[in-house]
């Protein structure tokens, strides 16, 4: 046996090849989730009015499936601590395709409180897509972070896309098979969730997060002591810029499904046809996950908050054009939907970056949960509010409420470009 030392540069070439197969794996996986979760969001809103017999209410579903993926996220993210990357993941997944199928018995009994109780579950698959993210930067370089998180922010795109418009198909699966046809898409969806969970399973080996916990020399299941949100505020507290980066990511998701919700609604008092409206939220989906490795490269080049105040000037630009669209289909509501998406992207991404970059290794999980819980309470209650919103004063309105919003933004990307420059220093 040689007494030779190992190969300096060895842990580098695992690492290396091991970020190219975490990639390659959440890219699959993102794929066929996305799938899943988006081709539900077509129709949920106009399930919630039949159920409910309320436009007031339509919003509810998607507002308690924001409000499931921000617990969601937090709970995912302690398990990941103790158990990795791979074991969240895949309970998300499978805890959102059970809130599939309970959608799918609300549609057929009748319950709007079932959809509910289902919409909580589905956001756990949400909160695996958005955890997803997180564990490509876990063995990223520094440099590459950006593009590295964008790649399986990309991968949505595929699934994310296809999902809504698979709702005419799903439509007539479900006249096939006896259920009613707006729960179709939800029935479709579940199938997509169970793939991805078994594509993580199978294929995310070595654990992204542990490995990079070993490479650092940080116990694989090590953490601080204290509870999880008291280690987050420690981490906070020396960081600041991990509060500005919050802030932006937020108010970012707050706007986009405050108006995104209530889209359908308003293209259907117009006589829009559900063909037509699948349309328009597959342009939106595709603004948010299209152009993302080009916000990952911008974000990695020019720097994480430039590239979050472009988001803040693009969601301004779209919610203008959601203001000037008229009920049913127009080109205003099909470039502000897309341009509501890419704002998203931008700000998202960068964001996202920024947690990554400055949350320490040994509490990562935690911080990057919080984060995304904050996100989905501050997005939950915006959707709850825009369906407050447009029954009473309508989808204009809305559009102008969400456009304050876009202010935080703005104060999120100027403070974060100052404290990452202090701790530059």
């Amino acid at each position: 046996m040689s007494d030779a030392p190992p190969h300096p540069s060895r842990p580098l070439l695992d690492a290396g090849e091991a970020q190219r197969r975490t990639v390659r794996t959440l890219v699959a996986a993102q794929a066929v989730g996305a799938m899943g979760i988006t081709i539900g969001i077509t129709t949920a809103s106009l399930l919630a009015r039949d159920l409910s017999g309320s436009e007031s209410q339509a919003g509810l579903a998607q507002t308690f499936q924001v409000l499931g993926a921000a617990v969601a996220s937090y709970l995912l993210a302690r398990l990941m601590s103790r158990r990795g990357r791979r074991v969240g993941l895949v309970t998300g997944y499978l805890l959102g395709a059970c809130g599939a199928l309970t959608a799918v018995l609300a549609g057929v009994v009748g319950s709007m409180a079932l959809l509910l109780a289902g919409a909580i579950l589905l956001g756990a698959t949400t909160a695996a897509n958005s955890g997803a993210r997180y564990a490509a930067t876990d063995l990223a370089p520094a440099a590459h972070r950006g593009r590295a998180l964008s790649l399986v922010v990309w991968a949505s795109t595929i699934g994310a896309v296809a999902g809504p418009n698979l709702t005419g198909p799903a439509g007539a699966l479900a006249r096939t098979i006896g259920i009613p046809v707006l729960t179709g898409p939800f029935a479709i969806g579940s199938l997509g969730m169970l793939a991805a969970a078994a594509v993580v399973w199978a294929l995310l080996r070595p654990d992204p997060l542990l490995l990079s916990r070993e490479l650092e020399g940080t116990p694989a299941t090590g953490v601080r002591p204290g509870t999880s949100w008291a280690r987050v505020l420690d981490a906070v507290r020396q960081r600041p810029v991990l509060a500005y980066a919050v802030t932006g990511l937020a108010a970012a998701h707050a706007v986009m499904v405050a108006v995104m919700v209530m889209t359908p609604l308003h293209m259907a008092h117009g006589g829009a046809e559900l063909r037509v409206i699948g349309i328009v939220i597959s342009v939106h989906v595709l603004g948010m996950f299209a152009f993302s490795p080009l916000v990952g490269v911008a974000a990695d080049r020019f720097g994480r908050a430039l590239t979050m105040g472009t988001g803040a000037v693009v969601l301004w630009v779209s919610l203008v054009l959601c203001a000037e669209s008229p009920e049913g289909s127009s080109w205003q509501i099909l470039a502000g939907l897309f341009l509501l998406g890419l704002g998203w992207s931008f700000a998202t991404v960068s964001a996202s970056t920024l947690i990554a970059d400055h949350a320490p290794l040994d509490v990562r999980p935690d911080v990057q949960g919080a984060a995304d819980l904050v996100m989905g309470v501050t997005a939950a209650a915006a959707g709850g509010v825009a369906g407050w919103v447009v029954g009473g004063w309508g989808y204009v309105m809305l559009a102008w409420f969400a456009a304050a919003l876009v202010i935080a933004v703005g104060v999120g990307a100027l403070g974060a470009g100052r404290s990452a420059t202090l701790l530059a220093e």
